[in-house]
Protein backbone atom coordinates (compact mmCIF):
# COMPACT_ATOMS: atom_id res chain seq x y z
CA UNK A 1 0.00 0.00 0.00
CA UNK A 2 2.90 2.29 0.62
CA UNK A 3 4.28 1.76 -2.00
CA UNK A 4 1.19 2.30 -4.44
CA UNK A 5 0.74 5.69 -2.54
CA UNK A 6 4.48 6.84 -3.90
CA UNK A 7 3.37 5.94 -6.84
CA UNK A 8 0.39 8.08 -7.31
CA UNK A 9 2.67 11.21 -5.27
CA UNK A 10 5.12 11.00 -8.65
CA UNK A 11 2.05 11.00 -10.81
CA UNK A 12 0.67 14.48 -8.88
CA UNK A 13 4.76 15.35 -9.36
CA UNK A 14 4.97 14.84 -12.86
CA UNK A 15 1.58 16.09 -13.80
CA UNK A 16 2.19 19.65 -12.07
CA UNK A 17 6.12 19.98 -13.07
CA UNK A 18 6.30 18.11 -16.00
CA UNK A 19 9.00 16.01 -15.14
CA UNK A 20 8.63 12.58 -14.64
CA UNK A 21 9.24 11.20 -11.21
CA UNK A 22 10.53 7.47 -9.36
CA UNK A 23 8.06 6.48 -6.29
CA UNK A 24 11.40 6.85 -4.73
CA UNK A 25 12.02 10.76 -5.35
CA UNK A 26 8.54 11.80 -4.90
CA UNK A 27 7.41 14.53 -2.61
CA UNK A 28 4.59 15.04 -1.29
CA UNK A 29 1.49 16.10 -2.09
CA UNK A 30 1.34 20.05 -2.59
CA UNK A 31 5.06 20.78 -2.19
CA UNK A 32 6.20 19.55 -5.90
CA UNK A 33 8.45 22.75 -7.26
CA UNK A 34 6.24 25.41 -8.77
CA UNK A 35 7.97 27.78 -8.40
CA UNK A 36 8.00 28.48 -12.18
CA UNK A 37 4.85 28.71 -12.72
CA UNK A 38 3.32 32.25 -13.49
CA UNK A 39 -0.16 31.29 -14.63
CA UNK A 40 -3.00 28.74 -13.55
CA UNK A 41 -6.19 28.81 -16.02
CA UNK A 42 -8.81 26.70 -15.09
CA UNK A 43 -10.75 25.71 -17.95
CA UNK A 44 -14.24 24.24 -17.82
CA UNK A 45 -13.66 22.44 -21.15
CA UNK A 46 -10.59 22.46 -23.29
CA UNK A 47 -10.36 21.65 -27.12
CA UNK A 48 -7.17 20.43 -28.90
CA UNK A 49 -6.50 19.11 -32.15
CA UNK A 50 -4.53 16.59 -31.21
CA UNK A 51 -6.76 15.35 -28.26
CA UNK A 52 -9.86 16.43 -28.87
CA UNK A 53 -12.51 18.30 -26.64
CA UNK A 54 -11.85 17.41 -22.92
CA UNK A 55 -13.51 18.33 -19.66
CA UNK A 56 -11.99 20.04 -16.13
CA UNK A 57 -8.83 21.15 -17.84
CA UNK A 58 -5.56 23.18 -15.76
CA UNK A 59 -3.55 24.85 -18.02
CA UNK A 60 -0.14 25.79 -16.69
CA UNK A 61 1.95 28.49 -17.65
CA UNK A 62 5.59 29.51 -17.08
CA UNK A 63 6.70 32.80 -18.63
CA UNK A 64 5.50 32.54 -22.15
CA UNK A 65 5.47 28.95 -22.27
CA UNK A 66 2.79 26.40 -21.52
CA UNK A 67 4.49 23.95 -18.93
CA UNK A 68 2.04 21.50 -18.21
CA UNK A 69 -1.86 20.48 -18.42
CA UNK A 70 -4.10 18.40 -16.68
CA UNK A 71 -6.94 16.66 -17.87
CA UNK A 72 -10.08 15.33 -16.52
CA UNK A 73 -8.51 11.95 -16.62
CA UNK A 74 -6.16 13.02 -13.89
CA UNK A 75 -8.28 15.36 -11.87
CA UNK A 76 -8.95 12.79 -8.94
CA UNK A 77 -4.96 12.33 -8.84
CA UNK A 78 -4.04 16.20 -8.80
CA UNK A 79 -7.11 17.87 -7.52
CA UNK A 80 -5.16 19.37 -4.11
CA UNK A 81 -2.17 20.07 -6.37
CA UNK A 82 -3.90 22.27 -8.71
CA UNK A 83 -5.83 24.58 -6.37
CA UNK A 84 -2.51 25.04 -4.43
CA UNK A 85 -1.56 27.68 -6.86
CA UNK A 86 2.28 29.31 -6.04
CA UNK A 87 2.80 32.80 -4.53
CA UNK A 88 2.51 35.23 -7.31
CA UNK A 89 1.05 32.95 -9.87
CA UNK A 90 -2.23 34.48 -11.97
CA UNK A 91 -5.17 32.08 -11.12
CA UNK A 92 -7.67 32.68 -14.23
CA UNK A 93 -11.43 30.56 -13.57
CA UNK A 94 -13.13 30.02 -16.58
CA UNK A 95 -15.42 27.15 -15.20
CA UNK A 96 -18.01 28.00 -18.09
CA UNK A 97 -15.93 28.52 -21.14
CA UNK A 98 -13.82 26.13 -23.68
CA UNK A 99 -10.44 27.12 -24.09
CA UNK A 100 -8.39 26.29 -27.67
CA UNK A 101 -5.29 27.29 -28.72
CA UNK A 102 -4.65 30.76 -30.00
CA UNK A 103 -6.73 31.16 -33.29
CA UNK A 104 -4.32 31.86 -36.70
CA UNK A 105 -5.78 33.83 -39.34
CA UNK A 106 -3.09 32.85 -42.48
CA UNK A 107 -4.63 35.78 -44.63
CA UNK A 108 -4.95 39.65 -43.31
CA UNK A 109 -4.59 43.33 -44.98
CA UNK A 110 -3.86 44.88 -41.51
CA UNK A 111 -3.41 48.16 -43.63
CA UNK A 112 -6.74 48.42 -45.91
CA UNK A 113 -9.99 48.98 -44.71
CA UNK A 114 -12.52 47.53 -46.59
CA UNK A 115 -12.46 47.56 -50.54
CA UNK A 116 -16.04 46.79 -52.13
CA UNK A 117 -15.32 49.13 -54.98
CA UNK A 118 -12.47 50.77 -56.49
CA UNK A 119 -13.33 54.04 -55.12
CA UNK A 120 -13.25 52.55 -51.97
CA UNK A 121 -9.65 51.43 -52.98
CA UNK A 122 -8.27 54.64 -54.88
CA UNK A 123 -9.64 56.82 -51.43
CA UNK A 124 -7.29 54.49 -49.33
CA UNK A 125 -4.69 55.26 -51.80
CA UNK A 126 -4.79 58.77 -52.91
CA UNK A 127 -6.47 59.98 -50.06
CA UNK A 128 -4.63 58.89 -46.89
CA UNK A 129 -0.99 59.39 -46.12
CA UNK A 130 0.84 56.07 -45.13
CA UNK A 131 1.15 57.48 -41.84
CA UNK A 132 -2.36 57.83 -41.31
CA UNK A 133 -2.97 54.57 -42.45
CA UNK A 134 -0.09 53.16 -40.37
CA UNK A 135 -2.00 54.40 -37.42
CA UNK A 136 -4.99 52.34 -38.82
CA UNK A 137 -2.91 49.28 -39.04
CA UNK A 138 -2.37 48.88 -35.22
CA UNK A 139 -5.55 49.72 -34.83
CA UNK A 140 -6.68 46.53 -36.82
CA UNK A 141 -3.84 44.97 -35.08
CA UNK A 142 -5.11 45.25 -31.81
CA UNK A 143 -8.73 43.84 -32.93
CA UNK A 144 -7.43 40.86 -34.41
CA UNK A 145 -5.63 39.97 -31.33
CA UNK A 146 -8.76 40.92 -29.55
CA UNK A 147 -11.11 38.63 -31.68
CA UNK A 148 -8.68 35.79 -30.55
CA UNK A 149 -6.34 35.64 -33.84
CA UNK A 150 -2.91 35.63 -31.65
CA UNK A 151 -0.87 35.03 -35.15
CA UNK A 152 -1.58 36.34 -38.25
CA UNK A 153 0.03 36.28 -42.01
CA UNK A 154 -0.53 39.74 -43.15
CA UNK A 155 -0.74 39.19 -47.32
CA UNK A 156 0.27 43.02 -48.30
CA UNK A 157 0.12 46.47 -47.63
CA UNK A 158 -1.78 47.38 -50.64
CA UNK A 159 0.73 50.50 -51.30
CA UNK A 160 1.57 51.63 -48.04
CA UNK A 161 5.17 50.24 -48.47
CA UNK A 162 6.75 48.20 -46.09
CA UNK A 163 4.58 49.42 -42.74
CA UNK A 164 3.61 46.47 -41.57
CA UNK A 165 7.30 45.18 -40.85
CA UNK A 166 7.12 48.12 -38.70
CA UNK A 167 3.98 47.38 -37.14
CA UNK A 168 5.16 43.56 -36.43
CA UNK A 169 8.43 45.04 -35.16
CA UNK A 170 6.75 47.39 -32.36
CA UNK A 171 4.24 44.55 -31.20
CA UNK A 172 7.34 42.00 -31.13
CA UNK A 173 8.98 45.27 -28.99
CA UNK A 174 5.65 45.27 -27.05
CA UNK A 175 5.26 49.23 -27.86
CA UNK A 176 1.49 47.99 -29.19
CA UNK A 177 -0.75 45.47 -28.48
CA UNK A 178 -1.23 43.04 -31.43
CA UNK A 179 -0.89 39.11 -32.40
CA UNK A 180 2.76 37.64 -33.62
CA UNK A 181 2.87 38.19 -37.56
CA UNK A 182 4.40 36.99 -40.47
CA UNK A 183 4.23 39.60 -43.28
CA UNK A 184 4.27 40.13 -47.32
CA UNK A 185 5.23 43.87 -47.60
CA UNK A 186 4.56 45.13 -51.12
CA UNK A 187 3.88 41.90 -52.95
CA UNK A 188 4.34 41.73 -56.91
CA UNK A 189 2.41 42.34 -60.26
CA UNK A 190 2.77 43.02 -63.87
CA UNK A 191 2.51 46.56 -65.39
CA UNK A 192 -1.19 47.49 -66.01
CA UNK A 193 -2.54 44.68 -64.22
CA UNK A 194 -3.34 46.35 -60.57
CA UNK A 195 -5.18 49.31 -59.03
CA UNK A 196 -4.40 52.34 -59.35
CA UNK A 197 -5.46 52.21 -62.58
CA UNK A 198 -7.52 54.44 -65.51
CA UNK A 199 -6.33 57.56 -64.64
CA UNK A 200 -4.44 59.83 -67.78
CA UNK A 201 -1.06 58.86 -68.87
CA UNK A 202 0.18 62.20 -67.45
CA UNK A 203 -0.73 61.74 -64.28
CA UNK A 204 1.35 59.84 -61.62
CA UNK A 205 -0.51 57.71 -59.40
CA UNK A 206 0.61 55.15 -56.39
CA UNK A 207 0.13 51.52 -56.62
CA UNK A 208 -1.29 48.74 -54.61
CA UNK A 209 1.50 46.46 -55.65
CA UNK A 210 5.86 46.28 -56.25
CA UNK A 211 5.71 46.20 -60.03
CA UNK A 212 8.17 43.97 -62.04
CA UNK A 213 8.22 42.75 -65.25
CA UNK A 214 10.43 39.31 -66.95
CA UNK A 215 12.19 37.22 -64.72
CA UNK A 216 15.45 39.10 -64.22
CA UNK A 217 13.57 42.01 -62.63
CA UNK A 218 10.81 39.88 -61.17
CA UNK A 219 13.98 38.15 -59.03
CA UNK A 220 15.57 41.31 -58.06
CA UNK A 221 11.91 42.49 -56.38
CA UNK A 222 11.74 39.28 -54.20
CA UNK A 223 15.84 39.96 -52.96
CA UNK A 224 14.74 43.56 -52.65
CA UNK A 225 11.89 42.94 -50.57
CA UNK A 226 13.40 40.57 -48.40
CA UNK A 227 15.95 42.92 -47.54
CA UNK A 228 13.49 45.09 -46.17
CA UNK A 229 12.14 42.44 -44.30
CA UNK A 230 9.53 40.21 -46.13
CA UNK A 231 8.42 37.35 -44.57
CA UNK A 232 6.43 35.68 -47.50
CA UNK A 233 6.47 37.13 -51.09
CA UNK A 234 3.25 37.47 -52.66
CA UNK A 235 2.55 37.67 -56.45
CA UNK A 236 -0.60 37.89 -58.17
CA UNK A 237 -1.13 35.45 -60.52
CA UNK A 238 -4.41 36.71 -62.64
CA UNK A 239 -7.47 39.07 -63.34
CA UNK A 240 -9.91 39.86 -65.03
CA UNK A 241 -12.03 37.23 -64.17
CA UNK A 242 -15.60 35.54 -66.28
CA UNK A 243 -17.58 32.79 -66.50
CA UNK A 244 -16.00 30.47 -69.43
CA UNK A 245 -18.86 29.34 -72.06
CA UNK A 246 -15.70 27.46 -73.60
CA UNK A 247 -13.52 26.13 -71.27
CA UNK A 248 -10.37 24.34 -72.41
CA UNK A 249 -10.72 20.85 -73.34
CA UNK A 250 -10.27 18.75 -70.20
CA UNK A 251 -10.76 21.57 -67.56
CA UNK A 252 -14.04 21.06 -65.67
CA UNK A 253 -16.34 20.49 -63.79
CA UNK A 254 -18.52 23.66 -65.01
CA UNK A 255 -18.97 26.80 -64.84
CA UNK A 256 -15.36 27.56 -65.29
CA UNK A 257 -14.24 30.78 -63.71
CA UNK A 258 -11.30 31.91 -66.19
CA UNK A 259 -8.99 35.07 -66.07
CA UNK A 260 -6.30 37.06 -67.81
CA UNK A 261 -2.68 35.38 -66.23
CA UNK A 262 -0.06 38.20 -65.20
CA UNK A 263 2.52 36.87 -64.56
CA UNK A 264 4.28 34.45 -67.17
CA UNK A 265 5.62 30.99 -66.44
CA UNK A 266 8.99 32.08 -66.32
CA UNK A 267 8.68 34.73 -64.63
CA UNK A 268 6.80 32.93 -61.46
CA UNK A 269 8.92 30.27 -61.33
CA UNK A 270 11.98 32.98 -61.15
CA UNK A 271 10.56 34.40 -58.10
CA UNK A 272 9.64 31.13 -56.48
CA UNK A 273 13.28 30.22 -57.41
CA UNK A 274 14.51 33.33 -55.94
CA UNK A 275 12.26 32.86 -52.58
CA UNK A 276 13.14 29.53 -51.91
CA UNK A 277 16.89 30.15 -52.68
CA UNK A 278 16.62 32.59 -49.67
CA UNK A 279 14.30 29.84 -47.64
CA UNK A 280 10.99 32.39 -47.88
CA UNK A 281 7.81 30.84 -49.27
CA UNK A 282 5.46 32.12 -51.60
CA UNK A 283 1.31 33.29 -51.54
CA UNK A 284 0.20 33.39 -55.21
CA UNK A 285 -3.19 35.15 -54.78
CA UNK A 286 -4.69 32.77 -57.57
CA UNK A 287 -8.48 33.34 -58.31
CA UNK A 288 -9.56 31.44 -61.19
CA UNK A 289 -8.27 28.57 -64.08
CA UNK A 290 -4.66 29.96 -65.27
CA UNK A 291 -3.84 31.54 -62.26
CA UNK A 292 -4.40 28.63 -60.02
CA UNK A 293 -2.48 26.57 -62.74
CA UNK A 294 0.44 28.72 -63.17
CA UNK A 295 1.05 28.98 -59.76
CA UNK A 296 1.14 25.45 -59.02
CA UNK A 297 3.20 24.76 -61.76
CA UNK A 298 5.48 27.15 -60.69
CA UNK A 299 5.66 25.75 -56.99
CA UNK A 300 3.94 28.19 -55.11
CA UNK A 301 3.40 27.13 -51.51
CA UNK A 302 -0.09 28.68 -50.69
CA UNK A 303 -2.92 29.33 -53.19
CA UNK A 304 -4.83 32.14 -52.14
CA UNK A 305 -8.68 32.75 -52.47
CA UNK A 306 -8.81 29.42 -55.48
CA UNK A 307 -12.32 30.72 -56.63
CA UNK A 308 -12.06 28.01 -58.97
CA UNK A 309 -9.61 25.10 -59.24
CA UNK A 310 -9.98 22.45 -61.76
CA UNK A 311 -9.68 19.01 -60.63
CA UNK A 312 -6.66 17.91 -62.55
CA UNK A 313 -4.59 21.51 -60.30
CA UNK A 314 -6.35 20.26 -57.25
CA UNK A 315 -4.40 16.56 -57.55
CA UNK A 316 -1.38 18.55 -58.68
CA UNK A 317 -1.75 20.79 -55.44
CA UNK A 318 -2.28 17.43 -53.13
CA UNK A 319 1.08 15.97 -55.14
CA UNK A 320 3.22 19.27 -54.58
CA UNK A 321 1.69 19.87 -51.07
CA UNK A 322 0.53 23.22 -52.15
CA UNK A 323 -1.62 24.96 -48.95
CA UNK A 324 -5.03 26.08 -50.04
CA UNK A 325 -6.54 29.31 -48.19
CA UNK A 326 -10.09 29.66 -49.79
CA UNK A 327 -11.45 33.02 -48.34
CA UNK A 328 -15.64 32.26 -48.88
CA UNK A 329 -16.91 35.75 -46.15
CA UNK A 330 -15.29 38.41 -48.14
CA UNK A 331 -16.18 37.24 -51.79
CA UNK A 332 -19.83 37.43 -50.38
CA UNK A 333 -19.19 40.81 -48.68
CA UNK A 334 -17.93 42.56 -52.01
CA UNK A 335 -19.92 40.74 -54.91
CA UNK A 336 -23.21 42.71 -54.16
CA UNK A 337 -21.08 45.81 -54.50
CA UNK A 338 -18.60 44.68 -57.14
CA UNK A 339 -21.93 43.76 -59.45
CA UNK A 340 -23.44 46.87 -58.95
CA UNK A 341 -19.98 48.84 -59.86
CA UNK A 342 -20.10 46.51 -63.39
CA UNK A 343 -18.86 43.27 -62.61
CA UNK A 344 -21.62 40.72 -62.19
CA UNK A 345 -19.29 37.75 -62.44
CA UNK A 346 -18.65 38.16 -58.74
CA UNK A 347 -22.29 36.97 -57.74
CA UNK A 348 -21.07 34.15 -59.86
CA UNK A 349 -17.83 33.76 -57.95
CA UNK A 350 -19.61 32.84 -54.61
CA UNK A 351 -21.41 30.22 -55.65
CA UNK A 352 -18.17 28.69 -57.47
CA UNK A 353 -15.96 29.14 -54.81
CA UNK A 354 -18.44 27.35 -52.37
CA UNK A 355 -18.26 24.50 -54.63
CA UNK A 356 -14.34 24.40 -55.03
CA UNK A 357 -14.19 24.22 -51.45
CA UNK A 358 -16.34 20.91 -51.15
CA UNK A 359 -14.06 19.30 -54.30
CA UNK A 360 -10.68 20.34 -52.39
CA UNK A 361 -11.99 19.12 -48.76
CA UNK A 362 -13.28 15.95 -50.52
CA UNK A 363 -10.00 15.51 -52.72
CA UNK A 364 -7.47 15.61 -49.45
CA UNK A 365 -5.79 19.37 -50.44
CA UNK A 366 -4.05 21.01 -47.34
CA UNK A 367 -6.98 23.87 -46.70
CA UNK A 368 -6.02 26.58 -44.07
CA UNK A 369 -7.63 28.94 -42.09
CA UNK A 370 -8.07 32.42 -43.93
CA UNK A 371 -10.41 35.31 -44.20
CA UNK A 372 -8.84 38.18 -46.64
CA UNK A 373 -9.84 40.86 -43.39
CA UNK A 374 -9.08 44.00 -44.62
CA UNK A 375 -11.04 43.40 -47.68
CA UNK A 376 -13.99 43.81 -45.65
CA UNK A 377 -14.13 46.09 -42.92
CA UNK A 378 -12.16 45.58 -39.22
CA UNK A 379 -14.71 46.22 -37.33
CA UNK A 380 -16.32 43.09 -38.70
CA UNK A 381 -15.03 39.92 -36.33
CA UNK A 382 -12.95 37.72 -39.29
CA UNK A 383 -14.64 34.75 -37.35
CA UNK A 384 -17.31 34.97 -39.37
CA UNK A 385 -15.53 32.70 -41.88
CA UNK A 386 -16.06 29.82 -39.67
CA UNK A 387 -19.61 29.19 -40.28
CA UNK A 388 -19.54 29.47 -44.26
CA UNK A 389 -16.46 26.73 -43.81
CA UNK A 390 -18.31 24.60 -41.75
CA UNK A 391 -21.99 25.73 -44.39
CA UNK A 392 -19.87 24.52 -47.20
CA UNK A 393 -18.70 21.20 -45.44
CA UNK A 394 -16.37 21.36 -43.08
CA UNK A 395 -17.29 19.89 -39.76
CA UNK A 396 -16.59 22.22 -36.82
CA UNK A 397 -13.42 20.04 -36.25
CA UNK A 398 -12.11 20.57 -39.42
CA UNK A 399 -12.46 24.25 -39.53
CA UNK A 400 -10.75 24.29 -35.91
CA UNK A 401 -7.96 22.62 -37.33
CA UNK A 402 -7.57 24.81 -40.29
CA UNK A 403 -7.62 27.73 -37.74
CA UNK A 404 -4.98 25.92 -35.50
CA UNK A 405 -2.65 23.21 -36.42
CA UNK A 406 -3.05 23.19 -40.13
CA UNK A 407 -2.29 27.21 -40.16
CA UNK A 408 0.54 26.68 -37.88
CA UNK A 409 1.81 23.67 -40.19
CA UNK A 410 1.64 26.49 -43.74
CA UNK A 411 3.32 29.25 -41.11
CA UNK A 412 6.40 26.64 -40.76
CA UNK A 413 5.58 27.32 -36.64
CA UNK A 414 3.80 23.85 -35.65
CA UNK A 415 6.98 23.90 -32.51
CA UNK A 416 5.75 26.95 -30.93
CA UNK A 417 1.97 27.46 -32.09
CA UNK A 418 -1.84 25.27 -33.09
CA UNK A 419 -1.75 23.16 -30.01
CA UNK A 420 -2.00 23.08 -26.14
CA UNK A 421 0.84 21.30 -25.60
CA UNK A 422 3.97 21.46 -23.16
CA UNK A 423 6.39 23.51 -24.54
CA UNK A 424 4.06 25.48 -26.85
CA UNK A 425 3.83 29.31 -26.37
CA UNK A 426 1.08 30.28 -24.73
CA UNK A 427 -1.46 31.16 -26.75
CA UNK A 428 -4.77 30.26 -25.41
CA UNK A 429 -8.14 32.00 -25.85
CA UNK A 430 -11.54 30.94 -24.81
CA UNK A 431 -15.43 30.94 -25.27
CA UNK A 432 -18.41 30.19 -23.96
CA UNK A 433 -20.45 27.76 -24.92
CA UNK A 434 -18.91 24.68 -27.22
CA UNK A 435 -17.60 25.62 -31.05
CA UNK A 436 -17.96 22.18 -32.27
CA UNK A 437 -21.90 22.14 -31.41
CA UNK A 438 -22.24 25.70 -32.38
CA UNK A 439 -19.16 27.30 -34.24
CA UNK A 440 -20.65 30.72 -34.12
CA UNK A 441 -19.48 30.83 -30.81
CA UNK A 442 -15.86 31.76 -32.15
CA UNK A 443 -17.00 34.74 -33.09
CA UNK A 444 -17.04 36.10 -29.88
CA UNK A 445 -13.73 35.45 -27.72
CA UNK A 446 -14.04 36.29 -24.15
CA UNK A 447 -10.58 35.84 -22.97
CA UNK A 448 -6.87 35.96 -25.01
CA UNK A 449 -3.51 35.05 -23.96
CA UNK A 450 -0.81 35.71 -26.18
CA UNK A 451 2.71 34.35 -24.69
CA UNK A 452 1.33 34.23 -21.43
CA UNK A 453 0.64 37.62 -21.14
CA UNK A 454 -3.13 38.22 -21.06
CA UNK A 455 -4.72 41.13 -23.50
CA UNK A 456 -8.49 39.91 -22.66
CA UNK A 457 -10.70 38.92 -19.70
CA UNK A 458 -14.50 39.88 -19.65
Amino acid sequence: MRQRGLLVLAVIVSAVTGRAQTPSAAQPQGTADLTKVTAVIRCGAAWDPKVGMDRNVTILVSGERIRNTISQTAKSVVEGSRVAAPPGATVIDLPDHTCLPGLIDTHTHILLQGDITADDYDRQLLKWSPEYRTILGTQSARKALEYGFTTIRDLETEGAGYADVDIKKAINAGVIPGPRMQVATRSLDVTGAYPLLGYAPNVPVPHGVQVCDGPDACRKAVREQIMYGADWIKVYSDRSYYIDPNPPPGVGPPPVLNDIPTFTIDELRAMVDEAHRQRHKVASHATALNGVHNSVEAGVDTIEHGDYISDADIRLMIQKGTYYVPTLYVGEYVAEGRAKAGAPVWLEMTKISAETFRRALKAGVKIAFGTDAGGFDWNINPAVEFELRVKYGQTPAEALRSATVTASELLGMPKDIGTIEPGKLADIVAVKGDPLSDITVLEHVDFVMKGGVVFKKQ
